[in-house]
């Protein structure tokens, strides 16, 4: 599984497992869990938005916080992998 770094507020790292990637109204979108957080149940999954500007080297992804647009993403995320079970 690709692996993303993610910098957290406090300033400590989180490496995330992308599970998929998809472009929504122009934006692109990671789905993502934390590897270390899986369990027999599965493991928590998040929505990443890419912000960052043309040009940049990097991406700069932040967690979708906006309930319009994470019920947006999460439905076309959630029709892409069909085979995996989604608690919203």
């Amino acid at each position: 599984m690709e692996t993303i770094i993610f910098d957290g507020e406090d300033g400590t790292e989180l490496e995330l497992g992308i599970l998929e990637q998809t472009r929504v109204n122009g934006s692109v979108y990671l789905l993502v869990v934390d590897p270390e957080d899986s369990d027999d149940e599965g493991a928590a999954a998040y929505i990443l938005k890419d912000i960052s500007e043309d040009g940049d080297e990097e991406g700069c992804y932040v967690f979708v916080e906006d309930d319009t647009e994470y019920d947006a993403v999460y439905k076309v995320f959630e029709a892409m992998l069909e085979d995996i079970e989604f608690d919203n």
